[in-house]
């Protein structure tokens, strides 16, 4: 029965994340660092909580998108260093407060922190240059790389750790030409940087995609984004699934009329329909569209189809046949079912479903 412990949580397995972890790094030389990439609370996992995992587990790097997610970070006691992949200019002094390492895409914003480097007399702060290779949302292009050099030489309030650029599409054999020609083009411009600066910054351009299929070019740094999180670019690669967003039966009620739900959508049997209400809703990710049996949940090892609409905070199940009790665990996706499955039935991608989990579902580690 419903008690104390009555929540909707989101598990993170450490051990899985553990099993990814290794995965990945088996593909990579020793002397290859590994970057994690928590932004987005961790994809929707809790950044504090995921970015404790990965220090414990021997990441090389963080990177996050924003300079709050950064702060959040540091606040928390995680002491990686940490790349802000979208700095901006509007918190350069929280950038360097917190000891954080800005992502500069434009000679603006490498101007701008410079101003605010110089104001403090600090020197060789820490920098990431993105190049544009393809993409084209941020980064230098190839006809910028001389003004940057020409900046960085008179710049001695900044020091390049890091060249790097983003693949659009590792994951697609289709685009493999693209892909490759991306690649080269990042190996042209970072090797001019790196001669013309004088020492040598770490490169890095694959994401996880890039380090299943394309490992030959892992350079001196990789970016583990989606994939420590169990998602593989790979068929056959089963990868295990970290987080599980689990929730308890509220109440159960068999019916032989009416109907369910916002707008009278769910259709009771006159034969008795058996419905369960579970505390979760659109407000914590699970989309409408997953409503009027578009999808089912697992209870207690059976599959629930969802009946009537989705509700802001609930939604309800069709547990017919099915032995449970108000109390008993309801798994919206984890093992069973997976992530990719509901993000196929929403014909999305698994990043939209991992990152709608609000901050208000609770993180809950799994530690063995």
């Amino acid at each position: 029965m419903p008690g104390e412990n009555d929540f909707s949580r989101l598990e993170l397995s450490l051990p899985a994340a553990r099993r990814n972890y290794r995965y990945f790094r088996s593909l990579l030389r020793p002397a290859t660092k590994l970057l994690v990439l928590v932004k987005a609370n961790a994809y929707g996992h809790g950044a504090v909580e995921f970015a404790s995992m990965m220090q414990q587990e021997g990441a090389d790097y963080l990177a996050v998108a924003l300079p709050v997610e950064g702060i959040e970070l540091r606040r928390a006691g995680v002491s990686l260093p940490v790349l802000v992949l979208t700095a901006g200019t509007d918190f350069f002094p929280e950038i360097i407060d917190y000891k954080l390492e800005p992502g500069i895409p434009n000679l603006y914003t490498l101007s701008a922190l410079c101003d605010q480097l110089r104001a403090r007399g600090i020197s060789g702060f820490p920098i990431h240059i993105k190049l544009d290779t393809g993409m084209h949302r941020l980064g230098f292009v190839p006809e910028e790389l001389p003004s940057l050099i020409d900046f960085l030489k008179d710049h001695a309030e900044v020091r390049v750790r890091s060249v790097y650029s983003h693949l659009a599409a590792a994951e697609d054999p289709a685009e493999d030409e693209f892909t490759l020609g991306q690649i080269a083009l990042f190996e042209r411009g970072a090797q001019a940087l790196t001669d013309a600066i004088g020492y040598k910054p770490m490169w890095h351009v694959l994401n996880s995609a890039g380090i299943e299929r394309f490992p030959q070019f892992q350079h001196d740094m990789v970016r583990l984004g989606i994939g420590i999180y169990g998602i593989s670019a790979l068929p056959g690669v089963n990868l295990s699934p970290v987080a599980s967003l689990k929730v308890k039966i509220l109440q159960i009620k068999t019916l032989t009329e009416g109907t369910i739900g916002y707008g009278r959508h769910g259709i009771v049997s006159p034969k008795g329909t058996r419905i369960a209400t579970i505390p979760v809703g659109y407000a914590d990710g699970i989309n409408r569209h997953l409503g009027c049996g578009h999808a089912s949940f697992s209870v207690c090892g059976h599959r629930a189809p969802t009946i009537g609409n989705i509700c802001m905070d609930m939604c309800m199940l069709d547990v017919t046949g099915i032995p449970c009790e108000p109390g008993d665990t309801v798994t919206i996706f984890g093992a069973d079912p997976t992530v990719s499955e509901i993000a196929g039935k929403l014909d999305t991608i698994p990043y939209e479903i991992l990152t709608s989990v609000p901050r208000r579902i609770e993180r809950i580690i799994i530690r063995k």
